[in-house]
């Protein structure tokens, strides 16, 4: 009867959200820069920002007080970015993330993926893949990425999506995902 309890468990804990991300892997790999952001985060900022009289900060953190994470995950490895690559197709399979759009320019390649959330024009996750960078400087490190992947989750307003690239520092393409 206990194995039988355990394995039940085991089957309903990802549906609580304790389950990892098939790309926290990509977070203590010595060739990814990520920056990860959790809810606790997430929450203290809203805090903050709630106290502010300032009409822009407000939206921000009624648009980031629904989310539960934010993940950045970057490489100019290319036998990293050939993973990420392999990785993300293995994920939207198994996903029920629908392409939401693509662009295309010159090798670069944007890929937006969405989850339905609850309400109309609402998603429970995003997920932005770029790809073929190779030749964009990053920052003033001369650092040349080839792959970036974003992953939001939460009850995301993508009207509102513009806030958090701006505000969060987020890669500008994201505000493309609003169009949906």
């Amino acid at each position: 009867m206990r194995k039988v309890a355990v394995v039940i468990l085991m089957a309903i804990l990802p549906l609580f959200g304790f389950s990892q991300s098939v790309f926290d892997k990509y977070e203590n790999m010595d060739n990814v820069g990520s920056v990860i952001v959790n809810k606790g985060m997430i929450d203290l900022v809203s805090k903050l920002g709630s106290m502010s009289d300032d009409a822009e900060a407000k939206e921000f953190m009624e648009v980031a007080s629904g989310l539960k994470n934010v993940k950045v995950f970057m490489t100019e490895d290319a036998s990293v970015s050939a993973d990420m690559t392999s990785t993300v197709k293995k994920y939207l399979k198994s996903s029920k993330l629908e392409e939401l759009m693509r662009v295309k320019d010159k090798d670069v390649n944007v890929k937006f993926y969405v989850r339905d959330g609850s309400k109309k024009d609402h998603v429970s996750e995003l997920l932005m893949f770029v790809s073929g960078l190779g030749d964009i400087e990053v920052g003033h490190s001369g650092r040349k990425l080839e792959t970036v992947l974003v992953s939001l989750t939460g009850d995301i307003d993508l009207n509102k999506i513009g806030t958090l690239t701006n505000k969060m520092d987020l890669p500008k393409e994201l505000n493309k995902a609003s169009g949906k």
